[in-house]
């Protein structure tokens, strides 16, 4: 096997399993502590020096892999600097910027939308415009949707033929309802994903997204430890993680292991970089889950259970550097520039 972050045991040692009882870790668990330094070294390695390689491990090199933190994600990254804190910071305009950011997250959806209309704000808007707009770039074969998930179509709340119109048409409808204000006052971040949630073609794994990225903003201040949705990719990775829950449900899991990742990289002889002094939070835990059921489809292929075997998304440098830049409540950016 090429050089990689994973054990050749099958089973996790008596005494992991014994600090995890009732909940039975597999080896792939010792694989997500390891994925998550390494991945996160790739990152500052990458802030250090332009072009790679970044590390040895062989799958890494090869594939796509999100950070560690969903906030150093180039998307995230952009949507924080660029949509959220760019702007008029009234919370319509605010929510409005990020919701439609976030029914595409596409950058180059974005940068198509201000360079043909200028400035991109609620009280500017006209549903003729923007759905002209992106018909056009759908009409030159361009696409307008991330692939990084599926967005329903919404037909059948909205009646449009085409996605993008009726995605306008939701926005629409929330800023009617002023959805910015019910959540602004929501009293946690559940109640701010049942907001979300209740909306037509928004599903569990797109609220908990939309709220994370509200969340950005000033419009919100929830803490990112108070909850959490595994989506499909990350409930694939807890059950190669773990071979028996022990009676927790996957939310409590997660929970579980962000409150004990100090332990379990001091178990491991492991040094993670921490952004600032900010630990990895419920949402990171997340979707380090989802990246790790990627790396042990080559890294673990026995414990293979979603039937997947290859990792669609090829590494490909980008030459533009990211700026790194967090929500100035974090407190962190400071710290970064003097790392």
């Amino acid at each position: 096997m090429p050089n990689t972050l994973a054990s050749s045991e099958l089973v996790a040692p008596e005494m992991v399993r014994r600090a995890w009882a009732p909940a039975i870790p597999s080896v792939v668990f010792d694989t997500y502590w390891r994925f998550a330094v390494e991945r996160q070294a790739v990152f500052f390695r990458r802030m250090g020096k332009q072009w790679g390689p970044w590390t040895e491990d062989a799958i890494l090199q090869k594939y796509k892999f999100t950070n560690a933190y969903r906030a150093s994600d180039r998307v995230s990254q952009y949507l924080i600097r660029e949509v959220i804190y760019k702007g008029d910071p009234s919370p319509p305009e605010v929510f409005f910027r990020i919701i439609l950011f976030k029914l595409f997250n596409k950058i180059e959806t974005w940068e198509m939308l201000t360079n043909e209309l200028g400035t991109i704000c609620y009280s500017g808007y006209s549903f003729a415009d923007y759905d002209k707009l992106l018909s056009k770039t759908m009409d030159c074969k361009q696409p307008i949707y991330s692939a990084a998930y599926i967005m329903p179509s919404g037909n059948s709340a909205f009646g449009f033929t085409r996605k993008h119109s009726n995605h306008l048409k939701l926005l629409e409808r929330m800023m009617e309802d002023r959805a910015y204000e019910l959540i602004s006052n929501a009293r946690n971040m559940a109640a701010a994903f049942d907001i979300l949630r209740s909306y037509p073609t928004i599903g569990d794994f797109l609220a908990y997204q939309l709220v994370t990225d509200l969340n950005y903003s000033e419009l919100t201040d929830f803490s990112e430890m108070e909850f959490v949705v595994p989506g499909p990719g990350a409930k694939n990775g807890i059950y190669k993680c773990f071979k028996s829950l022990g009676g927790l449900s996957e939310p409590e899991l997660i929970l579980r292991v962000t409150n004990r990742q100090k332990e379990e990289f001091e178990r491991l002889g492991l040094t993670f970089q921490y952004l600032g002094d900010r630990p990895l939070q419920l949402i990171d835990c997340q979707n380090l889950f989802c990246e790790v059921d990627k790396y042990s489809r080559i890294a673990h292929p026995e414990a293979n259970g979603s039937g997947r075997t290859r990792i669609k998304q090829k590494f490909k440098p980008i030459a533009d550097p990211i700026h790194y830049w967090y929500p100035p409540k974090w407190n962190i950016n400071n710290m970064l520039r003097s790392t």
